[in-house]
């Protein structure tokens, strides 16, 4: 009995520390501001001043539309934060993410990697982070994320593969 307890307990810390890498990608993808001060109304704006305000309204628009492929990865997040994996490796393969962003499509295979470790499928996880690689050679986790115990691993050989 105390064997299983334990088993039980050691997959529900696995799997906090899992969900705990999420929180970054999530808040880039919500488009959160990123704690920049807001320019001065007093402060008479400049050409370049006038030329990024203008670009970062057309940003926020497009944020407030966003594509299929963000839906799409927004929706497989969320289903690997609650802890759906397999519905979130299949809506982060979806047609949907096709014609994704080069940065929605790394982050759909990094999530599509977590997903196949977390339910111990570590050929597939393996896969994804290999076809990210091949993407991007410079894709990378995060900070938070390297020393997971499930997908760390798995991504170092990937990546060390992947430098040769």
């Amino acid at each position: 009995m105390k064997s299983s307890h334990l088993k039980q307990s050691a997959l529900c810390m696995l799997l906090v520390l899992a969900l705990s890498g999420c929180a970054q990608l999530e808040k880039a993808i919500d488009g959160r501001p990123s704690g920049r001060s807001q320019a001065r109304t007093e402060d008479k704006p400049r050409p370049r001043a006038e030329r990024a305000e203008k670009a970062e309204r057309s940003s926020r628009a497009e944020r407030q539309a966003p594509d299929r492929d963000d839906i799409a990865l927004r929706e497989g997040i969320n289903l690997y934060n609650e802890g759906e994996f397999n519905a979130a490796i299949k809506r982060l393969n979806s047609n949907d993410m096709n014609r994704a962003s080069l940065r929605n499509r790394l982050a759909a295979l990094k999530y599509t990697a977590f997903s196949y470790c977390v339910t111990g499928r570590q050929a597939q996880c393996r896969s994804s982070f290999d076809r990210a690689l091949r993407l991007d050679p410079g894709f990378d986790l995060g900070p938070g994320e390297h020393g997971h115990p499930l997908w760390g691993p798995v991504f170092a050989k990937a990546k060390q593969s992947a430098a040769r």
